[in-house]
């Protein structure tokens, strides 16, 4: 990262926070002159300081500023369904049904089962992708399940214990049982890994089979009330604290 300078390079840093829809310039200025802003680690309250949108770290009240948007970021709802590519020589409904007219070439981070629905992140910036994906940033996921039989406060305190599956333990950064009606219950788990159906596997070790399941979470983006099979961008804040999640160690 480079430090904020006042010479000619770069681009001033009221600009930039005017830009990105946080302020008007002179309210920027304002921010700047209550020591609000920082770029890269420091807090940065004189006026004329330019700065490099495109690498520079600027947070205001602690919140990171996304650059400039030269890629695409989505949030897509898939249906129950649907498989999580852009084509299948099966036959079967794809994404590349729901991105109809559009001119950019979106992929999907990660994916769904076919028969999972709910949040997908969709973009055309492949370091993103890679690092939203990748295992070591342990990005936290958020579900929604719908099991069969009347989960019990003992077997949620089994699941936050962590369990052993064939392939390795599980385990759970939360876990909270939502509703029981009848013989089914409603849990919510969030967990950081992306082992092949794991959610679904955890819960039929528990002797609770899934019969239905949603993703409704991603970090700090959620599904909502997205309607299924629609797409809408990420927010400032949410591709901001995306990018914080995926930029330890950079």
């Amino acid at each position: 990262m480079t430090r904020p300078t006042e010479d000619d390079s770069g681009v001033r840093l009221q600009k930039v926070l005017a830009a990105a829809g946080i302020a008007s310039r002179r309210a920027s200025e304002i921010l700047i002159d209550e020591g609000r802003v920082e770029v890269n680690g420091r807090v940065v309250t004189e006026q004329g300081v330019r700065v490099d949108p495109e690498h520079d770290v600027v947070r205001v009240d602690g919140s990171r500023i996304p650059p400039p948007r030269r890629h695409v970021y989505a949030v897509f709802n898939k249906p129950r369904g649907v498989v999580s590519t852009m084509d299948d020589p099966e036959g079967r409904p794809t994404l590349s049904e729901y991105l109809v007219g559009r001119k950019d070439r979106l992929f999907h981070v990660g994916r769904l089962d076919t028969d999972t629905e709910g949040l997908l992140i969709l973009t055309n910036d492949g370091d993103f992708a890679h690092k939203l994906a990748h295992p070591s940033f342990e990005v936290p996921k958020t579900y929604l399940a719908e099991v069969a039989g009347v989960v019990t406060n003992a077997t949620i305190n089994r699941l936050k214990s962590g369990i052993t599956l064939e392939d390795g333990p599980v385990t759970l950064s939360s876990v909270k049982l939502v509703s029981v009606s009848g013989e089914r219950s409603m849990v919510r788990l969030t967990l950081t890994e992306g082992r092949n159906r794991i959610v679904r596997r955890t819960l039929e070790a528990v002797g609770h089979p899934v019969r239905r399941l949603s993703r409704i979470g991603i970090g700090p983006v959620r599904l909502g009330n997205l309607a299924v099979g629609t797409l809408r961008d990420l927010t400032r804040e949410e591709l901001g604290a995306l990018l914080d999640l995926t930029s330890r160690g950079d």
